[in-house]
């Protein structure tokens, strides 16, 4: 059964517009699941990740320590940043705050990818699949978020929010990627050793 499938009424086969984006959604998901496109450059990745010599960093980047990853904590700080800079950018004259949280947001970036790195270097093929498309929409989302404080430190204040706006849209859909390694594809820390 295709994922269009699981989401249709048995009773009337009409679906509503969530359920037709739903299973869209799925089926763009399933799809990246299967190809196996990236899977050379995949497994260069993950061996040249699982070489670097990080020691017990590597047990608590993995989130060994805390008993869960440690990535989804770490993501809180771009993501509650660039949130709350898109809330100021309505508001009148508070652009000076939605610009401080952009660069916030961005130099909250580095600990998250390292550890979402950390953590996708262990994942079986499928989920690295997601977890490759996960990473390269965090890519756009924080290249969007550069082009936004770029123009915002410029005094382009209208360009920055359009390009604030594109970040938190890539944001959305990074997000939705890594819910689906972490939840749909059940990924989680390694018990404590």
């Amino acid at each position: 059964m295709n994922a269009y499938a699981r989401y249709t009424s048995p009773e009337t086969k009409e679906t509503s517009a969530l359920e037709t984006a739903s299973a869209w959604w799925l089926t763009a998901l399933d799809r990246i699941e299967r190809t196996t496109a990236a899977d050379p450059a995949i497994r260069i990745l993950q061996r040249g990740i699982r070489s670097l010599p990080l020691g017990e960093a590597r047990e608590l980047l993995r989130g060994r320590p805390l008993g869960h990853p440690l990535h989804p904590v770490l993501v809180q700080v771009p993501i509650g940043c660039w949130l709350s800079a898109a809330v100021l950018d309505v508001v009148p004259g508070a652009q000076r705050a939605a610009t401080t949280l952009t660069a916030v947001g961005l130099a909250g970036v580095a600990p998250a990818v390292i550890a979402g790195w950390a953590d996708w270097a262990d994942l079986p093929p499928a989920q690295a699949r997601v977890g490759l498309a996960h990473a390269v929409t965090n890519v756009a989302a924080v290249a969007c978020y550069t082009a936004s404080l770029t123009a915002r430190l410029r005094s382009h204040s209208a360009k920055g929010r359009l390009w604030s706006w594109g970040g938190l849209t890539a944001v959305a859909v990074s997000g939705a990627l890594g819910g689906h390694v972490a939840y749909r594809q059940a990924v989680g820390a390694l018990p404590a050793t």
